[in-house]
């Protein structure tokens, strides 16, 4: 079972920038893609970035193109997402996933990290 830990998080300004980590733990790692996720107050958990553990090829969601950036380093197993420009509509706790396969969902939540941007 792969566990993750995500890490990074915290209070910023509007404009500014944080840098979220996911660390995945097990003997062999192999996913099809890592994703992030958050979920604001009282809504539900949406889809933000993903990345093909192999390939690379990223995909994001409209409201974090050109901001955001998530990136992967295959040797540390470990997923990052680069938050640029942040907004206060970004405040929301940020999770990271695992898609062990191209049909299969993404699961094995981590903890969540709180990212808080004030205006």
């Amino acid at each position: 079972q792969v566990q993750l830990v995500e890490s990074g998080g915290g209070l910023v300004q509007a404009g500014g920038s944080l840098r979220l980590s996911c660390a995945a733990s097990g003997r062999t790692f192999s996913p099809y893609r890592m994703g992030w996720f958050r979920q604001a107050p009282g809504k539900e958990r949406v889809f933000v970035a993903a990345i093909t553990w192999s390939g690379g090829s990223t995909s994001y969601a409209e409201s974090v193109k050109g901001r955001f950036t998530i990136s992967r380093d295959n040797a540390k197993n470990t997923v990052y997402l680069q938050m640029n420009n942040l907004k206060p509509e970004d405040t929301a706790v940020y999770y990271c996933a695992v898609q062990s396969g191209a049909l299969r969902s993404f699961g094995s939540w981590g903890q969540g990290t709180q990212v808080t941007v004030s205006s």
